[in-house]
Formats: structure tokens, sequence, C-alpha cells
């Protein structure tokens, strides 16, 4: 995602519009419920060719930021990977959208992976 564009998504740190699953009409997030954040953070591929390797993963640092996993309209969650679980979209299963880190207790939703309306 082009910087620009991230921009035009802020609005004093938080996310401007509604945030929804990028396959359904699932809603993930109300407006001004996620705080920007530049982590670097390695997410397995949304989608991959049949020959090609479901390990690999995408490089992604941009991600609103979640405090509390109350404040999602519509997430699911996978079992525990280390001190993580991905999060997926619980309508469709999309994903991994992002992840919740578990020590923390935050979650972190890719901008790239997400609609923006």
């Amino acid at each position: 995602m082009e910087k620009t564009n991230i921009e035009e998504l802020i609005s004093e740190g938080k996310n401007k519009t509604t945030v929804y699953c990028s396959r359904c009409p699932s809603k993930i997030l109300n407006p001004k419920t996620g705080t920007h954040k530049t982590v670097d953070f390695k997410l397995p591929h949304m989608h991959y060719k049949a020959d090609g390797n479901p390990n690999e993963a995408e490089e992604i640092s941009d991600y609103w930021a979640v405090h509390d996993m109350y404040i999602f309209e519509n997430i699911g969650f996978s079992k525990t990977v280390d001190n993580f679980k991905y999060l997926i979209c619980a309508d469709c299963e999309m994903g991994p959208i992002g992840w919740f880190d578990i020590p923390s207790k935050e979650s972190f939703v890719a901008l790239s992976r997400v609609k923006h309306q």
C-alpha cells in the first residue's frame, strides 16, 4: 500500500473510516477505534499458488493496533502459534488479516488486508 493511500485512511492517528473484510461485507472495526502503528511482522500469504509454498510470509509494516479485543465488531482467532494468534474474518474465515499478541493483549490488523469505506 502506498504511503499516500495510508495517509488518507488516518485521522488523528486513528482509522478514519469503517474497516471491513476484503472478501465479504463483514464489519471489523468502527471508525476511530484502531491506532495506526508501524510494526514489522511477517504474515502468511492470504492466497498462494497451488505449486507455491504455504509457509511463505509477507513482510507488512502498517497496522491498526487495537488494545482491547472487545473493540472489534467481528473477528476470529486462530490457535496459538508461539506467543500470538492470527486474526481472521469471523464470517468467511479469510485471513490472516493480522495477529493478536498474547503477552501485550494487543491486536494488529494489516491495513493492506482489509477494506476501508
